[in-house]
């Protein structure tokens, strides 16, 4: 359309737009949304005069406040720093023995505990440490490297099979595809552990498996399966499974040798925070 016409029925000037034969009225903005819109740009240039806000090539405008969140920052774990200080102190000097018999310091010890979890364990093993497939469960009393508060203290500390140089490190086979088996000692083998948990398995896989098994396997899962904490290796006589507990789990583990990364926080946090951290974990996620 050429010519701005009226519409008919609300007597409202067209702004020459027409779609389908839907024209646009050329209604004005109501007054209350243009106070708006210029008030939020008055507020704009306020903001950019006093905060910074510009990027430049090697700085950027610092306003006239001179604001810094990461100065601000700064401040405030100087204050936070202050205000644990005496109770920190006693963190870093006491033993996780007695920090675990004194209240008021394994309180605080939990409270650091369950917020540094919530920041960086949290990811892997979830809200409340349940973990998930692939991430172990740190609410059960199944622990590949031990439960005790030495044993957790430590491995939080060096990690697995991280970068540190005292890490914990297992490492499955994979037997399947490194060529280690056939594919049929492999499917053998995997009846073999399902019998080993107590589920119905293949009779015939199972008793061709068992001298296999213990060539194999019981070096380091023993020759009843128990496994052994200080190797990393899984109790196979359980229900619970780091890969899962499917059949088809239990071979793809066995083809594949699956192993995940814990990362060291020794080189991440500070000595008091890893004590505290290994006592939360003890404490509230099924420590021994």
């Amino acid at each position: 359309m050429s010519e701005r016409e009226v519409d008919e029925v609300s007597g409202v000037e067209t702004t020459g737009h027409e779609w389908d034969g839907i024209r646009e009225l050329d209604n004005p903005l109501p007054r209350w949304w243009l106070w708006v819109f210029w008030a939020s740009v008055a507020a704009s240039v306020v903001y950019w005069v006093l905060m910074p806000a510009w990027p430049g090539i090697s700085s950027y405008t610092p306003g006239l406040r001179g604001h810094s969140d990461r100065v601000q920052v700064a401040q405030e774990l100087e204050k936070l720093t202050a205000l644990r200080g005496a109770q920190g102190a006693r963190l870093t000097q006491a033993s996780l023995e007695q920090i675990e018999t004194d209240p008021d310091l394994q309180a605080y010890a939990l409270q650091v505990g369950q917020s540094v979890f919530g920041d960086n364990c949290a990811t892997c093993h979830g809200t409340g440490g349940a973990g998930a497939k692939g991430y172990p469960n740190l609410r059960d009393d199944v622990w590949l490297w031990g439960g005790s508060l030495d044993d957790i203290h430590r491995t939080i500390q060096v990690g697995v099979r991280s970068e540190h140089q005292e890490a914990r490190f297992s490492q499955m086979p994979a037997f399947g595809r490194d060529g280690m088996l056939p594919a049929a000692q492999v499917d053998d083998l995997t009846e073999y552990v399902m019998a080993l948990s107590g589920r119905s398995a293949d009779k015939a896989a199972v008793s061709r498996a068992a001298t296999l098994y213990q060539e194999q396997c019981s070096a380091c899962h023993g020759v009843d399966g128990k496994g052994d904490v200080k190797q990393g290796a899984p109790d196979l006589t359980d229900r619970e499974w780091l890969y899962g507990s499917a059949r088809e789990d239990i071979h793809a583990q066995i083809w594949n040798g699956r192993g995940g990364v814990m990362p060291a926080w020794e080189t991440r946090f500070s000595p008091e925070t890893v004590k505290a951290l290994a006592v939360y974990i003890h404490a509230n996620a099924a420590g021994r």
